[in-house]
């Protein structure tokens, strides 16, 4: 699934290429993809004639400003992404959302799996929004280490499980879970509870720069291609992951084979030696 870094680089490139625009034709050409919308026929009818005032990004998901008051909400998904084409670009198979602007560009929603969605909503319905109660933002809204510490006291979840909750923080997937978790040297097993205050600094202070590396190469496309820049790019920074998908393969560190291990239902990445 693209996480924070795939999304806000997926962010950037639309900013240039579509804010300011106006939306002159939509087509949809599979109706899951509209699954979050109350009623489906209201997301062509909210979008056509609407000019795009800004494009935003909370966690993993696009949070587009259109005129009018709506917001036009995206999630990739497990195997969502977009592409800016141009106009009259035939579609790449599993396109099922198709935008037409009024400048040389179009956008294209690709998603194999059909995980994704786009949504178009007032304020109340997006208040009522399950996504409207994600945690602070992991890069732009990261909270200060002593806010950390009493959201983590107590608490008998494994720190990657922890992690994973977009109600702690919005952003991080499995794979930066990982890439933190070993830059802060806490194993992923470890309840959320027993970290000592020196440990939740080290977490917190691992976060960003994970992010920021992450974002710098473009994201990072696994083998399967699923997520890719707009501009059909793969991002590089599958070969700069220290542990996620990395199992036993040396540690960067001291060469201990980085081992895997299934917490909470997902693949986890780990150095036995240098994380305790």
């Amino acid at each position: 699934m693209p996480e924070l870094p795939e999304v806000e680089t997926v962010r950037r490139a639309l900013v240039p290429a579509l804010e300011g625009s106006t939306i002159r034709e939509v087509e949809v050409g599979h109706a899951r993809m509209l699954r979050r919308q109350p009623r489906p026929r209201d997301f062509i009818d909210r979008l056509i004639g609407r000019q795009v005032s800004a494009i935003g990004r909370h966690g993993k998901f696009l949070f587009t400003e259109l005129e009018g008051d709506l917001t036009w909400v995206t999630h990739l998904g497990m195997s969502g992404r977009v592409r800016l084409v141009l106009p009259g670009e035939d579609p790449v198979p599993h396109t099922h959302v198709l935008v037409m602007t009024d400048r040389e560009v179009d956008l294209h929603f690709v998603d194999p799996r059909t995980f994704g969605f786009m949504a178009v909503f007032t304020p109340d319905e997006l208040a009522s929004q399950p996504f409207a109660q994600l945690g602070p933002d992991a890069l732009t809204n990261l909270p200060r280490f002593p806010q950390l510490i009493p959201r983590l006291s107590g608490r008998k979840s494994p720190i990657k499980s922890v992690l994973l909750d977009q109600r702690f923080l919005a952003g991080l997937g499995n794979i930066y879970a990982d890439e933190v978790l070993y830059r802060s040297r806490i194993r992923p097993h470890r309840l959320a509870g027993s970290l000592s205050s020196d440990e939740i600094r080290a977490l917190r202070n691992a976060i960003k720069p994970v992010l920021e590396a992450g974002l710098r190469w473009g994201g990072t496309s696994l083998n399967d291609l699923a997520y890719l820049l707009p501009d059909g790019r793969a991002g590089e920074y599958l070969n700069r992951l220290k542990v996620y998908g990395r199992e036993s393969e040396p540690c960067n560190r001291d060469g201990t084979a980085i081992q895997r291990s299934v917490i909470g239902g997902r693949s986890s990445f780990w150095c036995s030696t240098c994380q305790k």
